[in-house]
């Protein structure tokens, strides 16, 4: 594959639905978990009628990225002046971002703050599923929130508390500048109760040039390629992986991404929606023989299971850089770029990444995706406003133009760098596309997952009883 592409996500995203490839689907996840002192209760998240300085310490303000645009942001300040320019109030926002994912989005909507008068307050956690939950229990809910995935949002819509985004957006515009499948994926009961603010890649595999040469043009094509390699490069690091799966509340999600390359590298994209839809049983030999890959995983992984569980994932690949490197490779989706020390590194110089390379031949093109899906629990002035403002091609040019965040707005072309182009050629070259499967199971199948992979990553041997016990969870989860 060249390192330059012509295809961008938005071209990318044009093909996929045009081609009518698979999606199934979730949230990315695609986030540090902010420091503790930043993870509130349901009590903290601000709703429209929380007091508007408890709110705005949860919003900190940030320094302006260096790389955005001038003329992008007068783009986006001209179109948030359509929506408005003396609304005025304020409009609280729950979603995973922290760090410089937080500080994108918060850039992202300083525009629109400028010229609607509008102040939009801002809560990052990690626990998202938990603070919504109590928040439906409780009626603190804030404006708006990313939603944990499809299957979630299913049952806050099913429940009452989503807003019918048809009362908010202009539905044929957002139709018109969004693939086909990511709307279909926000629909439910026929009504649009989510959109995507952004999509990811999954899958790739990163490693830094300078210590295995350059892999981007002629990577390993299949696992036995890639196998061979970390056999021949055993020498240069202390092992041939890196991974870690601590997320607070989520922990685990990360090994999740990796044991589904592996069943959809191996099974196929059939497969691997019946398994996430519940019609392929947990102890069925495909599911089982991805679990004992990620078992190889694991055995081969910088400071073993200890760190596995106890690191941050945007950490996890922390090891490569050091001197002498820790591992060699790092399974992990493109938002990595933006976290741990991935941040302050040169992209295609300091690290650089190749596909999740073929198990089965016939599933070589096979690509797993994830996206950040936002939804309104409150229909204000102000949260009307901002959500046409977020979806705009306008304020999603700002939103990618730091390098982290490939846009879901088909109108969005000018990327900052070629590795984001690459990633939008891997989609584009798709012969399937699926959504993270996690994200799209039942809340309690997805919970079940993730505590029984954290149990599994320390004791490999109890593998067939977790596969009966998520068995067992799969049978009383999903609807018939």
């Amino acid at each position: 594959m060249s390192n330059r592409s012509t295809f961008g996500i938005r071209r990318a995203g044009a093909l996929l639905a045009t081609a009518g490839l698979v999606f199934a689907a979730c949230s990315s996840g695609a986030t540090a978990a902010p420091s503790s002192a930043s993870v509130p209760s349901a009590a903290a998240v601000p709703s429209a009628s929380a007091p508007a300085a408890s709110a705005a310490a949860a919003s900190p303000t940030l320094a302006p990225l260096p790389s955005l645009d001038p003329a992008a942001v007068a783009a986006a300040k001209t179109y948030a002046a359509t929506l408005g320019t003396s609304i005025g109030g304020s409009v609280s926002v729950l979603a995973v971002w922290g760090g410089s994912e937080q500080q994108q989005f918060l850039n992202m909507v300083k525009p629109f703050e400028d010229a609607t008068g509008v102040t939009v307050n801002y809560t990052g956690t990690r626990d998202e599923p938990a603070v919504l939950t109590t928040g439906i229990a409780s009626g603190q809910l804030p404006d708006i929130a990313g939603l944990p995935g499809p299957a979630q949002m299913i049952q806050y819509a099913a429940a009452g508390k989503l807003q019918d985004l048809s009362t908010m957006l202009d539905v044929p515009s957002y139709t018109a500048q969004t693939p086909a499948a990511l709307v279909q994926l926000g629909t439910t009961g026929g009504k649009l109760s989510g959109v995507f603010l952004d999509v990811s890649a999954k899958g790739q595999i990163w490693y830094d040039p300078q210590v295995t040469g350059d892999l981007s043009t002629s990577p390993p094509a299949t696992w036995d390629a890639l196998t061979a390699l970390i056999t021949a490069d055993k020498a240069k690091a202390q092992s041939a992986w890196c991974f870690s799966v601590e997320s607070g509340a989520a922990s685990g999600w990360p090994a999740t991404d990796v044991l589904e390359s592996f069943v959809l590298r191996n099974s196929g994209p059939t497969y691997y929606n019946s398994w996430w839809t519940g019609k392929t049983k947990w102890t069925d030999p495909g599911i089982k023989t991805a679990f004992q890959d990620l078992g190889q995983m694991v055995a081969g992984s910088y400071g073993g299971s200890a760190r596995i569980l106890t690191t941050n994932f945007a950490n996890a690949g922390d090891p490569i850089f050091a001197s002498p490197p820790g591992c060699l490779f790092l399974h992990q989706a493109s938002f990595i770029t933006g976290l741990g020390a991935f941040a302050n590194k040169t992209r295609l110089t300091d690290y650089n990444f190749f596909p999740f390379p073929a198990i089965n031949p016939q599933y070589a093109a096979a690509v797993e995706g994830a996206g950040d899906l936002f939804g309104a629990f409150n229909n204000t002035p102000q949260a009307a406003a901002l959500m046409k403002y977020l979806v705009s091609s306008q304020a999603q040019q700002l939103f990618v133009a730091d390098g982290e965040f490939l846009s879901a707005n088909k109108g969005v072309a000018n990327y900052p760098n070629t590795m984001n182009q690459r990633l939008g050629a891997i989609l584009s070259g798709a012969t399937s596309f699926v959504f993270d499967a996690s994200d799209q199971m039942p809340a309690p199948m997805q919970t079940a997952f993730y505590q029984d992979l954290l149990k599994y990553i320390q004791d490999p041997t109890q593998l067939d009883t977790l596969l009966a016990h998520l068995d067992s969870v799969q049978a009383s989860s999903y609807t018939p």
